[in-house]
């Protein structure tokens, strides 16, 4: 067993730890079901049309989803560490993705099987309650996104998420981050460059 399979059972215990609570042997029940997967950068890990089957846990590296609207990539969600990433119309309904997952850097992600997460919860609350908690802060994530652009400007967009992600901010290519905030490179550049003023 490699380095990173062995990992399983710390993500497993992270994610029991961050949603819920598991016994030892849920734990190693959970483990089981959560699979290494490494990342180039500028790697797929879905491509759009894909069936989505996974929910994704980011251990190392940054992932964005981005989508195709008139012949241009635009930027959905950028996740680094401890992030989940999932296509949840897709996960659900098992239908292709609209969405691709892609790696901004070299990076480890760990895939959880949803249909071997979901038989899991018919076996113990415990499951469900992680399940449920983990579906909530995704759901909560896209909903303050959708305020965030249907009530700030760009440069509130800007510095609302240099505050509670900069991470996005130092390590993502100017052009994917402009995309995420839904500015033009333009716009941010001039945004970053009132801001270093003052």
């Amino acid at each position: 067993m490699d380095k990173l399979q062995e990992r399983s059972k710390d993500i497993a215990r992270d994610l029991a730890r961050r949603y819920g609570t598991l016994t030892p042997e849920q734990l190693d029940a959970l483990a089981a079901i959560i699979t290494p997967i490494r990342l180039k950068k500028g790697d797929k890990l879905l491509r759009i049309g894909d069936v989505c089957e996974n929910i994704y846990y980011l251990s190392h590296g940054l992932l964005r989803q981005v989508y195709i609207k008139n012949k241009k990539e635009l930027t959905e969600h950028i996740a680094y560490e401890g992030g989940i990433v999932m296509c949840i119309e897709s996960l659900f309904r098992q239908t292709p993705s609209k969405l691709a997952v892609e790696a901004l850097e070299p990076s480890v992600v760990y895939a959880i099987s949803f249909e071997e997460f979901s038989a899991l919860t018919h076996e113990a609350y415990s499951y469900c309650a992680i399940l449920l908690a983990i579906l909530e802060e995704s759901l909560i994530i896209s909903q303050e996104k959708a305020d965030t652009l249907r009530f700030e400007s760009a440069k509130e967009r800007y510095i609302r998420t240099l505050q509670d992600h900069p991470d996005i901010i130092r390590r993502a290519p100017l052009n994917i981050v402009a995309s995420y905030l839904q500015m033009t490179p333009e716009t941010l550049s001039r945004v970053r460059t009132a801001l270093n003023a003052n």
